[in-house]
């Protein structure tokens, strides 16, 4: 019978494992440094294990069999075999706001230099391997947050990366984001600025006052825009007067494909991706809880479809709701609801769980949907 290899991913997990035993099998070692281990790790025999991006001492590697797989990390400015997803800290290691010309320095940007360097598409198969090595550790750690909570409790709010954060919409997503995960939902979005942005500056408040949460919207809105001067150093002074309650979390999904917007730092915990097609299919895929839109352009327009697509064909095993927040906008100015409403009633779309609002406590209503 199958069955899963078991994850050890941090010198903790490991040295519990290595008392009293004398062979491991059916192990999965991430990003270890056996060296630290060496004396305990030396009297133990592995076999059927795989070690992911580990420092293996000499001495070691004579107990290690044949039928073990051993997959050592090229040298790149990020790990290709990450344990754990990301945080602002760090991403943004090496930035000091005080010092805005510092962001070209962090960890960041020179991850997003190199992958410019290489090229987006790039042509070389050891970058595209290492990339494609990053890119399934993110997605095994990021399964691994989602294991902790019921999958219809995870929420995504879709929306315009320029969205302003003067906009009357932003604060709208803020205080949507924050009620929503303060009755227990797990909220994501793409993780960039805009609408996304507000999903997560609303979870980062949550057990706080609504007017502590207005009153940081106002100190970002000196900087509306991700182009303009202090745009993430005033998030970082928001974060630095207002600390998050740890017990409330969200995930931002960012890409390095659009990588001239900065993630927002307001995530607990960052899914950063290359490859932007495996991103965007995640994102919506884990959404099981719903997904609300807030007005945005094409990439919100390609979401919406995207998971029209997924909600007919039940791709999950059962539809969410989308729940569209602005009557004008959805029903006028991109008048996508009422064609999903069309095309339902003609039956060319079934089992969609349509809601068009202005209203955020309709929002939550359409939200709590009798599963």
């Amino acid at each position: 019978m199958n069955r899963n290899y078991i994850e050890i991913e941090s010198l903790e997990q490991l040295e519990g494992l290595l008392l009293g035993q004398t062979m491991l099998r059916h192990y999965a070692f991430q990003s270890i440094d056996f060296y630290a281990v060496a004396d305990s790790a030396d009297d133990v025999t592995y076999t059927d294990c795989i070690f992911m991006g580990c420092r293996i001492p000499e001495s070691m590697r004579q107990y290690i069999d044949d039928n073990c797989y051993i997959f050592p990390a090229l040298p790149r400015p990020y790990n290709m075999f990450r344990a754990k997803l990301y945080s602002a800290q760090e991403l943004y290691a090496g930035y000091d706001p005080k010092h805005p010309e510092s962001q070209k320095d962090c960890y960041d940007s020179k991850v997003y230099a190199h992958y410019l360097a290489k090229g987006k598409s790039a042509g070389d198969i050891g970058e595209t391997l290492s990339r494609s090595l990053h890119d399934h550790s993110i997605s095994d750690a990021l399964h691994d947050m989602l294991a902790e909570y019921n999958e219809r409790d995870v929420v995504a709010i879709m929306g315009g990366h320029s969205l302003s954060r003067c906009d009357a919409v932003y604060a709208d997503v803020a205080r949507l984001s924050k009620r929503l995960t303060e009755r227990g939902r797990l909220m994501i979005s793409g993780g960039g600025p805009g609408a996304m942005e507000a999903t997560h500056l609303g979870a980062w408040f949550a057990g706080r006052s609504d007017e502590e949460l207005l009153a940081a919207v106002d100190i970002l809105c000196a900087a509306p825009r991700f182009e303009d001067e202090g745009w993430l150093a005033l998030a970082f002074e928001v974060m630095e007067r207002y600390p998050r309650c740890e017990s409330y979390r969200s995930i931002g999904v960012p890409t390095w494909f659009y990588g001239h917007e900065p993630a927002t730092p307001f995530a607990s915990h960052i899914a950063k991706y290359f490859d932007n097609s495996i991103r965007e299919d995640g994102l919506l895929a884990i959404a099981k809880g719903g997904v609300v839109y807030s007005p945005g352009s094409a990439g919100t327009m390609q979401e919406i479809f995207q998971d029209a697509a997924q909600n007919h064909y039940k791709t999950f095993g059962f539809a969410s709701p989308m729940v569209f927040l602005g009557k004008d906008y959805w029903s006028r100015q991109m008048p996508v609801y009422p064609m999903l409403e069309s095309l339902q009633t003609a039956g060319r779309y079934k089992n969609l769980i349509l809601k068009l609002t202005d209203s955020v406590d309709e929002v939550i209503g359409a939200l709590e949907f009798e599963w």
